[in-house]
């Protein structure tokens, strides 16, 4: 079982992905949105690279089925109902619903990867239990980080070390190339996570926003079982 590690959304090829089980990570937020929407009862997510592809597919939706979602450059979109912050995401505002989501890099990196066997969603949040999944399916797998406008970023990459730290644990058959030995290297050397990730250039910027709430919650660990998937367009629990 080979577990390998895509830097960015800009490092994507279809040659990489193909059987393989990917993993999309946008730790600071995206990711740890959509899985606490499926958390608070969302009935789907389905994400869209504009937002003008947003706006329109909620127009198909009566009043009170679904909710538009997202950002750019961490703010909330004019007219949209909810910014980018998991915290907005409650029982009370998204159960039963379609959340239609846009942001600058995790919705662009899941709509990326469809040509992948099986698309997952992970994040700190569910870390634990995304690992379990891989290891119970069994492929080959490609942990493709976000990053921050087609860049490294150091947030995601803790995260998919965190990933891969649990499947070590839990199988003695894996194959790490050298990045994914490195990402497990720094989660090991840096468990608090905030200690590696304050450095990091998106972290600072959502600290400037006043956003150090999402970020204390974004890197919370294990607190669900729930692994998103996206498939044909939408993401389901």
């Amino acid at each position: 079982m080979n577990i390998d590690i895509i830097i960015s959304a800009d490092h994507i090829e279809e040659n990489l992905l193909r059987d393989k089980v990917v993993v999309v990570i946008d730790m600071l937020r995206a990711t740890s949105v959509i899985t606490t929407a499926f958390m608070n009862g969302c009935k789907e997510v389905i994400p869209y690279l504009t937002v003008e592809e947003a706006r329109e597919k909620s127009t198909e939706f009566k009043s009170g089925q679904c909710v538009l979602g997202g950002e750019r450059k961490a703010v909330k979109i004019e007219g949209f109902d909810l910014s980018n912050s998991p915290l907005e995401y409650t029982e009370d505002v998204v159960k039963g619903k379609t959340v239609i989501m846009t942001t600058t890099n995790g919705t662009r990196t899941l709509t990326e990867c469809s040509k992948a066997k099986r698309v997952l969603v992970g994040a700190m949040i569910n870390g634990k239990a995304v690992a379990k999944k891989l290891i119970e399916l069994g492929d080959d797998v490609v942990i493709v980080n976000a990053g921050t406008n087609g860049q490294f970023s150091m947030d995601d990459f803790i995260c998919a070390g965190y990933m891969i730290n649990k499947m070590l644990k839990m199988s003695s058959k894996l194959y790490l190339t050298d990045i994914a030995k490195t990402a497990n290297y720094i989660y090991e050397n840096n468990t608090g996570i905030e200690s590696f990730i304050k450095n990091a250039r998106h972290y600072g910027v959502m600290e400037d926003l006043n956003l150090m709430d999402d970020i204390l919650y974004c890197m919370k660990k294990n607190i669900t079982d729930i692994v998103p998937e996206y498939k044909d367009g939408h993401i389901i629990e």
